[in-house]
């Protein structure tokens, strides 16, 4: 609150020093951008929708943007040169609407009652520079109070990575060919990796990142931020934020500053995938590093659209967008439409032609004249035989049918979208009688996808009650009732996302079988999470043949950190007996067979908690051998824990 005041008093200052040319180029710039910007974005939404490689829908985001940046600098510098000779005598263009409005109200007055002197109407000009100043002083105290508050956590809660991990990213670097210098820190005040930094920038890696990826996982999410400093995305994130401050007012500059990020993201995926080669491991990172974003410990809310989308493409399977490509096309050209009638009025408004311009000054009231009497009306000539044997329809059918099937007021666009996709009013009848409400843009999306009544009967004959997008979601995934039905019969009872979740995975009723013929009684979450990791019935078999009998939890945290059946062979061997759980934070601590045999041979007899203990602190064989070198004997590992922990037989660098 206290922004918004501060800007307002800004601001308002501000405009009391602005003359009035400039006010009024500033104005006539503001309110042509909302339609330049809606053409701007439709050409660049149409452009997307065509073009498949994902570095050419940036180029042409990015293009996009800078052309939204510039049309309101071009459009200030033509009014600005108008204005020039003399802009005290003209009134604004609210005014210039407003006028023939108040002129046809007071004709009737005028006939009776001379008018002294015609009332200008107010100029709203001043009124819109300033509110547009306030949003943009808001704007810019958020984008700097959020600068100050991420350089505040930069330099106070982080810390430098660990030897392993620092060797691994100098690696990635210098496959990525970067040479410039780079700084890798730990933090725990965030909950996914990130770039920070424009002249020297800092990879953030999360304390979760670090202990719960493997090291091929850790590789993949490091390169990604890696191809992000590579592709100098610092410098363009911040062009975006400083038109998303000037254009704030405006949907479309947000939109395709969205699919700008989203499409940067697309292409630090590939290069990630294209370094380190290994797309199902980077998807399961992906996976990973979302359901820790999703706990309630961090208190964040999961978007999981644009993360099922990234892990789709990794994967290289088909995504929504390939299935809504035509609808893409036609909605943007219905913007550009719209925009450019929309532009075409607004450019009539500001420059009337001479005639209209004639007729202005002809009905204007004279303050000389005197009142002349109101003349007899002049009757209206009567229709000819053709006007009458043909008499023009006073609406169109179609609309009249659609108002009646429960659209009383659709716009241009919805009408002409509507009638492309070929809706009928008796589609929208028959969908409304199933007790959905749907709007227009509802309605086209469903008959792009081929829903017809029949379709949705059939899913609600199982138990299922979807709301449109949910339908819509599961008919552009190709699932059919046949298909829920198999799923019921082999017990798994999703709702409609997790039936989704399953098609998008290819999950069939056989997989499930099997893992039922395994004593696995999984539920809609747990399949979803077995198949994302990759896990097959011959792994489960392989597992359960070591002794194991672990659950569907235990068995994706084991596929997770490379549990194999050959690594729980080679431990039993050793004499231990591991659960599943102890097999996991043995396999995320680093803990191999060799590391437990130098162990061994060293005297020590150690439980399973005892080693995972000893390779979080550090102790290693040699550090055992210097122990015993200066003559300490019949140590315990708790000594040699406290030894290592207090860095006594570390060099002190003394003379």
């Amino acid at each position: 609150m206290t922004a918004i005041l501060f800007s307002s008093f800004a601001t308002t200052q501000l405009t009391r020093l602005l003359s009035p040319a400039v006010m009024h180029s500033l104005g006539w710039a503001l309110l042509h951008f909302v339609w330049e910007g809606t053409a701007i974005a439709a050409v660049a939404g149409g452009a997307m929708a065509v073009l498949r490689r994902t570095s050419a829908r940036y180029v042409v985001g990015i293009v996009a943007l800078l052309l939204m940046l510039l049309s309101p600098m071009v459009t200030f510098g033509y009014y600005a040169h108008q204005d020039s000779s003399d802009v005290s005598g003209k009134s604004s263009p609210l005014a210039a609407v407003a006028w023939p409005i108040a002129r046809g109200s007071a004709s009737a007055a005028s006939a009776a009652t001379p008018t002294p002197q015609a009332a200008r109407p107010l100029d709203a000009f001043p009124w819109l520079v300033e509110a547009w100043l306030v949003g943009v002083a808001f704007f810019s105290l958020r984008s700097a109070g959020g600068f100050f508050l991420v350089e505040y956590e930069r330099r106070k809660r982080s810390s430098i990575v660990k030897d392993r991990v620092l060797e691994i990213c100098h690696t990635l670097q210098d496959r990525l060919g970067i040479s410039r210098a780079i700084q890798y820190c730990e933090c725990k005040w965030l909950q996914a990796p990130a770039v920070i930094g424009w002249f020297r920038p800092v990879v953030f890696l999360p304390a979760t990142a670090l202990t719960g990826l493997s090291e091929e996982q850790l590789s993949a999410v490091i390169a990604h931020e890696l191809a992000h400093i590579q592709r100098f995305d610092a410098f363009v994130n911040v062009f975006q934020v400083c038109v998303e401050t000037l254009l704030f007012y405006h949907p479309a500059v947000w939109w395709l500053n969205k699919r700008i990020r989203t499409e940067r993201e697309h292409c630090c995926d590939e290069t990630a995938v294209a370094v380190c080669g290994n797309p199902v491991e980077y998807a399961r990172a992906l996976t990973l590093m979302e359901e820790w974003r999703s706990a309630p410990v961090f208190a964040m809310a999961a978007n999981r659209g644009p993360l099922t989308e990234r892990i789709l493409r990794v994967l290289g399977l088909k995504t929504l967008g390939v299935g809504m490509r035509g609808l893409g096309i036609a909605g943007s050209a219905l913007c550009l439409t719209a925009a450019l009638v929309a532009g075409s009025t607004l450019l009539g408004i500001a420059h009337p032609p001479a005639v209209h311009a004639a007729l202005l000054l002809q009905a204007a009231p004279s303050t000389n004249a005197t009142p002349q009497p109101s003349a007899k009306p002049v009757p209206a000539p009567k229709p000819s035989a053709a006007q009458t044997s043909n008499p023009a329809p006073s609406g169109s059918s179609y609309i009249e049918e659609m108002k009646a099937a429960g659209f009383p007021d659709l716009t241009i666009d919805e009408l002409i979208g509507l009638k492309t996709q070929n809706v009928t009013p008796g589609y929208v009848r028959e969908i409304r009688a199933l007790g959905l409400t749907v709007d227009a843009d509802e309605v086209i999306g469903m008959k792009v996808q081929g829903i017809t009544p029949e379709y949705i009967k059939g899913l609600r004959s199982l138990g299922f009650t979807p709301d449109v997008d949910q339908i819509i979601g599961m008919k552009v995934q190709g699932i059919t009732p046949e298909y829920v039905q198999g799923m019921k019969e082999v017990g798994i009872q999703g709702d409609a996302d997790e039936i989704i979740g399953m098609k998008v995975q290819g999950i069939t009723p056989d997989y499930v079988r099997e893992l039922h013929g395994l004593g696995l009684n999984v539920n809609a979450d747990e399949v979803i999470g077995m198949k994302v990791q990759g896990v097959t019935a011959a792994y489960v078999k392989e597992l359960q043949a070591q002794g194991l009998k672990p659950g569907a939890d235990d068995i994706i945290g084991m596929r997770v950190q490379h549990v194999t059946p050959e690594y729980v062979r080679d431990i039993r061997a050793l004499g231990l007996n591991p659960d599943a759980d102890e097999l996991v934070g043995m396999k995320v601590q680093g803990v191999t067979p060799d590391y437990i045999k130098a162990l061994q041979a060293s005297g020590f007899k150690l439980s399973i908690d005892d080693i995972i203990g000893a390779k979080v602190q550090g102790v290693t064989p040699e550090f055992i051998d210097e122990v015993r070198k200066h003559g300490f004997k019949d140590m315990t590992l708790d000594k040699l824990i406290e030894l290592k922990r207090l860095k006594i037989l570390d060099s002190t660098g003394e003379i």
